[in-house]
């Protein structure tokens, strides 16, 4: 079975950075399409960025020129976020899913993955 496990949120001051890791456990993830995801209390869970086989990537608007998602080879994902937003404050779900043997495309839709961490709290003051 499949796990995903996040860590790395917490509090920072607007401005700052912050690095989210996903540990995954159960599979190769190197053959998955990967995410990272986002939500607030009362809004839709939404895309921030995904990543492919090959390691390339793809970003959501408010992403762009400031988030890096990335991966090794050790099964973890990471999301390095800079220049933070109060409207980043979130929680944070890392989030996989298998295209066969191969993931051909960055994803970065919520019905794109059906497995999905905990997720880890982000809060920006200002």
């Amino acid at each position: 079975q499949a796990q995903l496990v996040e860590s790395g949120g917490g509090s920072v001051l607007a401005g700052g950075s912050l690095r989210l890791s996903c540990a995954a456990s159960g599979y190769s993830f190197s053959r998955a399409c990967m995410g990272w995801f986002r939500q607030v209390p009362g809004k839709e869970r939404e895309g921030v960025a995904g990543i492919d086989s090959d390691g390339r990537s793809r970003y959501a608007d408010s992403a762009k020129g400031r988030f890096t998602i990335s991966k090794d080879t050790k099964n973890t994902l990471y999301l390095q976020m800079n220049s933070l937003k109060p409207e980043d404050t979130a929680m944070y779900y890392c989030a996989a899913r298998f295209y066969g043997s191969y993931c051909y495309s960055p994803r970065v839709r919520t019905t794109d993955y059906n497995y999905w961490g905990q997720g880890t709290q982000v809060t920006v003051s200002s």
